[in-house]
């Protein structure tokens, strides 16, 4: 019996596949539990719909990542921290401290585990950070670290 499965069978299918099973197999434990349905046309059809408005919603997601990151990477990230005499920070940049800062000046919500801090940001200056927007849309953002208050440049 041709069967469509709805969910992920370890060793035996994954979801939206359309596969050959014994008949008993598939009325008996596929079926009744919601894993498969019969591959008629009718859900056949059903599945490359779903598919189709999955590829659209993924190009779509793709796109605003795009613009994103040209938003991201048009213009430095402003971050004031306290900071001694010689530009020390007391403290560093954290992954929050980044989001934050995106978020107040550009409006823009990313989740803080996706931003990357490749070095500490422990002094005063210009640093490099990148940011997963999407699995294959990642942005460059440049912070530009300086003393609250003016007190070191």
């Amino acid at each position: 019996m041709k069967v469509l499965f709805k969910k992920d069978v370890p060793d035996v299918a994954r979801a939206g596949q359309v596969k050959d099973v014994a008949d008993g197999y598939a009325r008996n434990f596929l079926i009744p539990r919601g894993l498969a349905v019969a591959a008629t046309a009718n859900a056949l059809k059903q599945v490359a719909e779903v598919e189709a408005a999955a590829a659209r919603h993924a190009v779509e997601e793709e796109k605003h990542a795009q613009s994103l990151k040209a938003r991201l990477e048009a213009q430095p990230i402003v971050l004031e921290a306290k900071a001694g005499s010689q530009g020390r920070l007391y403290g560093s940049i954290t992954n929050a401290d980044v989001v934050g800062a995106v978020q107040r000046q550009l409006g823009v919500g990313l989740d803080r585990r996706d931003v990357e801090i490749a070095d500490p940001v422990r002094h005063v200056g210009t640093y490099q950070v990148s940011a997963r927007l999407h699995r294959s849309v990642a942005a460059t953002i440049t912070l530009d670290v300086r003393a609250a208050g003016g007190e070191a440049s």
